[in-house]
């Protein structure tokens, strides 16, 4: 007897793929995290690379002959994130200036699609922790827009080693989830 699973991003082969990003941003936040001299303009060039990755392997994900369910956010979210690293690696002062707003961008878009993937999958065990996911996403992202208007350094440093340290738990997790189910 099969059993049914329902995933809203979908199951790819190319799982791991996703899971080795979640694992670089969890190193890269807890890199930031205990070397904050290494400075701002580190912070945002780094990520900015780790948000290029990032839409790489969701434009894999999206355009891969067997297509997952959901791979339109896949798309979405590759061509935000690229859109945002290529912009952050750019230019160092551009970087400094918007890197705050460029982060809650980003994590409110991903705050919002996994608010909506707990509602598509509700018939899961588990669809509330996508919920919950969804809820603090974007309540980082929130706190990144406050900050950027202060521009308040510390604030944004210690969210940014916040946001790669979550974040790459998150993506981590949802690597599993994506993980192709042995068919008996």
């Amino acid at each position: 007897m099969k059993t049914l699973t329902i995933n809203f991003w979908g199951q790819t082969k190319y799982w791991w793929i996703v899971l080795v990003v979640g694992i670089l941003l969890v190193l890269g936040g807890f890199a930031y995290w205990f070397w904050p001299a290494a400075g701002y303009a580190v912070a945002s060039q780094i990520f900015g690379w780790l948000l290029i990755l990032a839409g790489v392997v969701q434009l894999c994900v999206s355009a891969g002959a067997e297509r997952p369910r959901g791979w339109g956010w896949w798309l979405a979210g590759g061509v935000i994130d690229m859109f945002v690293g290529f912009m952050l690696v750019r230019s160092v002062i551009l970087s400094e200036i918007v890197f705050p707003y460029f982060l809650a961008f980003v994590l409110i878009f991903w705050g919002i699609a996994s608010i909506i993937a707990s509602v598509g999958t509700r018939a899961n065990k588990y669809w509330w922790m996508y919920l919950i996911n969804g809820i603090l996403l974007l309540i980082i992202g929130f706190f990144f827009l406050e900050a950027g208007y202060l521009q308040d350094m510390m604030m944004v440093s210690f969210l940014t080693a916040l946001a790669f340290i979550y974040w790459g738990f998150t993506v981590a997790m949802m690597s599993y989830d994506m993980k192709p189910v042995a068919e008996k």
